[in-house]
């Protein structure tokens, strides 16, 4: 296989310097602790400007109130969000919007995916108690009653869940798998339970889908549900990817700027080699990741390479975050193991993330059967 090309388009820089400049504003650590507090847990008025920057149309085409850009733009976007830990539903509209484009009939594209465009919520209920990655393993269940799809189940780790305006869940339909849209009239309040996770800048949710019925307009193609969890799956992989090595340039700053002050026994702790090498290796790690995954950007679309650049990019980012945000919390010393280092916060959101749909050693063992069968 020819290797992945790594390019980066005149949107993306100008994207980049957008969001760069925009999060660092709108998103100082004193503003992620406060919502970490707060209940929805983000702030409606930001969310607000995001849709009118145009920011949640980028990967969706014109003719249904996007930009028209592809998914790569959106990189940058979420890039910048984790590495200032914003508070945001951006990604996981982004993404409930990938999963109508990929899945869902013209009539049902035209309906939602303006409104998600403008500034609608959405978000996707594809995991579930028993905890595998494959997304076709649904264990959820539709069945049709007089033109209705009655459902049982329930799926896990919901993002934004409670705030979501459309929430894109899966379920297995005559023993196939199957997409279908809920909004938020069909899911009653007692359906959702506020899940405790370890990123506490996010809110997570478990939905039980019992009791909840729909008209069967509301099942995406079903022709096209295994494709589309396959594209959700990588698109995911690709603005984790993003989030992680944002998150990563972070940390990575933070620390340096603790040992260029940090002083100890009347010296500068950044001086010494074993506090050094470490740093050192991080930002090495991170040059790389952040390689690989505007590689995965410019190769997203391609078929066969897009896949490989991902998964590559998905397991580099997570090695790379979670090292980074690790050596941070120990060359803090013992404040590095209390609530108000900002080390946590990072260490916290690279676990969650290589929670979600497959972490560094599952991409590899993805990746040996794309590259060794």
């Amino acid at each position: 296989m020819e290797l992945a090309k790594l390019g980066i388009s005149e949107e993306q820089v100008a994207l980049l310097d957008q969001a760069s400049d925009f999060c660092r504003e709108r998103s100082p650590i004193e503003k992620v602790r406060a919502l970490m507090e707060s209940d929805e847990g983000f702030d409606r008025a930001l969310w607000q400007e995001i849709a009118e920057l145009g920011w949640l149309g980028i990967a969706i085409p014109e003719n249904l109130g996007g930009i028209g850009l592809s998914l790569g733009e959106a990189v940058p976007i979420a890039e910048q969000m984790g590495r200032n830990l914003m508070a945001s539903p951006f990604v996981a509209t982004t993404l409930a919007a990938q999963a109508l484009l990929a899945g869902a009939h013209d009539e049902q594209k035209g309906e939602w995916l303006p409104k998600l465009a403008g500034g609608g919520i959405g978000t996707l209920a594809l995991q579930e108690p028993h905890g595998d990655w494959e997304l076709t393993h649904v264990d959820a269940v539709a069945r049709s009653e007089g033109g209705q799809l009655v459902l049982s189940g329930k799926k896990l780790a919901v993002q934004w869940g409670e705030a979501a305006d459309i929430v894109i869940a899966s379920v297995s339909f005559d023993n196939a798998p199957a997409l279908i849209l809920l909004t938020r009239d069909d899911i009653g309040a007692a359906a959702w339970r506020a899940e405790k996770i370890i990123d506490e800048t996010r809110r997570s949710f478990a939905l039980t889908l019992d009791g909840i019925s729909v008209p069967q307009s509301r099942m995406l193609d079903p022709a096209k549900a295994e494709a589309a969890l396959a594209h959700v799956e990588l698109a995911s992989g690709l603005l984790q990817s993003a989030e992680m090595c944002g998150g990563a340039q972070a940390v990575i700053d933070y620390t340096v700027e603790y040992l260029k002050t940090r002083t100890q026994f009347g010296k500068v702790i950044g001086g010494y080699q074993a506090l050094k090498h470490p740093t050192v290796d991080a930002y090495v790690g991170y040059e790389k990741s952040r390689s690989l995954l505007y590689s995965a950007a410019h190769n997203f679309s391609a078929q066969g390479e897009g896949e490989v650049a991902v998964r590559m990019a998905k397991a580099a980012a997570d090695k790379t975050y979670g090292h980074a945000a690790d050596r941070a919390i120990q060359f803090h010393g013992g404040f590095g193991f209390t609530r108000d280092c900002d080390a946590g916060l990072h260490r916290r959101a690279a676990i969650f993330q290589a929670s979600q749909l497959g972490d560094a050693a599952w991409q590899r063992v993805k990746l040996k059967k794309l590259l060794f069968a």
